[in-house]
């Protein structure tokens, strides 16, 4: 399969997030930064340099790719700890024992529960999985202005998520067909409200009524 022809692993976050903002940007190729977006590109930087390094013992991989034939999912992980273990798996580039993976996701702000986050890590780990036919049953999401991980094991929810969100984005990128909003509170922080326009329905005369509506 064509590298062209894979989703970004990043969509899985994006769709959980949000099915119109990930058609958006996977279809049409909007984006607009805000304070936040620009924040969390200059903190990731750390992270997107390819590099090898270890430390007590423990080996690190940053930026390296990762992709998943069954899921058509194709990406980077920012950052993953390579740790000796009996029951791990061998990775003769690293050395001659055997090793278990631990990826780590970086996250702009302060720790706090965001389960798209956490599928996002999952997708990474799965593709590890079917790349080195190993098995990883937890990664990390490290919130960078509170220097904080927040471990996340992969549960069979996890998993289901992503599967369906994979099968879900390929979909949409087979249709050319971007999802109807469905305005919430999330709407508010995004950074594509304004391309997006949640609050206009189907209808002109109905989100003229909105609009009136809202005057008073």
């Amino acid at each position: 399969m064509e590298e062209d022809n894979y989703i970004s692993l990043s969509y899985i976050s994006q769709y959980n997030y949000c099915k119109r903002r990930a058609g958006l940007i996977m279809l049409e190729n909007q984006w607009c930064d805000s304070a936040d977006t620009v924040k969390g590109s200059l903190e990731h930087k750390v992270v997107h340099t390819t590099s090898i390094t270890s430390r007590n013992s423990i080996v690190t991989l940053t930026n390296m790719s990762v992709v998943s034939r069954k899921m058509n999912l194709m990406g980077k992980s920012d950052a993953i700890e390579v740790l000796l273990s009996e029951n791990g798996t061998a990775l003769p580039w690293i050395g001659k024992e055997k090793y278990e993976l631990f990826p780590i996701e970086y996250k702009h702000g302060s720790i706090r529960i965001e389960p798209e986050y956490e599928y996002q890590l999952c997708a990474q780990a799965m593709c590890l999985e079917e790349m080195f036919g190993c098995c990883i049953n937890s990664g990390a999401i490290f919130f960078i202005s509170s220097h904080r991980n927040k471990e996340v094991q992969f549960t069979k929810k996890h998993r289901e998520t992503v599967e369906k969100s994979a099968a879900a984005l390929s979909q949409m990128l087979d249709n050319k067909i971007v999802p109807k909003a469905d305005y919430s509170s999330k709407c508010l922080k995004c950074s594509l409200k304004d391309i997006c326009m949640p609050k206009v329905s189907d209808s002109v005369s109905d989100y003229l009524r909105h609009l009136k509506h809202e005057q008073y």
